[in-house]
């Protein structure tokens, strides 16, 4: 049976994806940049700070990553507070982890603050024992440093640590690393069938989930 879990938040527990998909671009035409075609993929795995740095390299925005950052955040602070949703089953999915005794955190490149407010609202924050975000570790999920910070928390085995992700490239470096994979669906994620392929168990939703529970005993 599985020891840890390391959950995503955004696609993964929270069908909250659809506040980030344009973030970049509206950001940048917000305080009078127009955005280039490709920005909104440049802007889906890097970390709050990343972001930053890359306005400012290469958009030449005159403000600090801090001032960025902070201004990313209250466009979106209002979304988490109000509308953010888990997905279905996922309070019942995570007390059963809880109730086989399964230890559970956060690494989530949203800012620590939004993802206690999320959480907290949504009534699912008391299962898990610590947040991680990207921009406290210092490294994008291009890295695993994330999951490895996560997992020395947990003071679980890697090979019975599932890291939970919606997103490619996410579950691509957790995979690349050794941790069992569990694979989320979630529409904003284009490469669906990548997902599936990279991923020891594929969850479609956390409604159905026996197959999860199998693959889970076995480890």
């Amino acid at each position: 049976m599985i020891r840890g879990a390391i959950f995503d938040m955004d696609g993964t527990l929270l069908d909250s994806m659809s506040i980030w998909v344009n973030m970049g671009e509206t950001y940048l035409r917000a305080i009078g940049y127009e955005p280039r075609a490709d920005l909104n993929e440049t802007f889906r795995p890097l970390s709050l700070r990343q972001a930053a740095e890359y306005f400012r390299r290469e958009y030449g925005v005159p403000l600090s990553e801090e001032e960025i950052m902070t201004g990313i955040n209250r466009m979106v602070e209002a979304f988490y507070r109000e509308k953010a949703m888990p997905k279905p089953g996922v309070g019942d999915f995570l007390a059963r982890l809880r109730d086989r005794g399964v230890k559970m955190c956060i690494a989530s490149a949203t800012d620590r603050y939004l993802v206690e407010i999320a959480l907290t609202r949504c009534g699912i924050r008391e299962y898990f024992s610590e947040i991680f975000t990207c921009t406290e570790v210092g490294s994008s999920k291009s890295q695993p440093q994330i999951f490895l910070t996560a997992m020395a928390h947990l003071g679980t085995e890697k090979p019975r640590t599932a890291v939970f992700e919606d997103a490619v490239h996410a579950a691509q470096t957790a995979r690349d690393d050794g941790f069992p994979l569990v694979g989320v669906y979630d529409r904003h994620e284009k490469r669906q069938e990548v997902l599936r392929a990279i991923s020891d168990c594929y969850l479609t939703d956390f409604l159905h989930t026996d197959h999860f529970w199998e693959f889970a005993s076995a480890l």
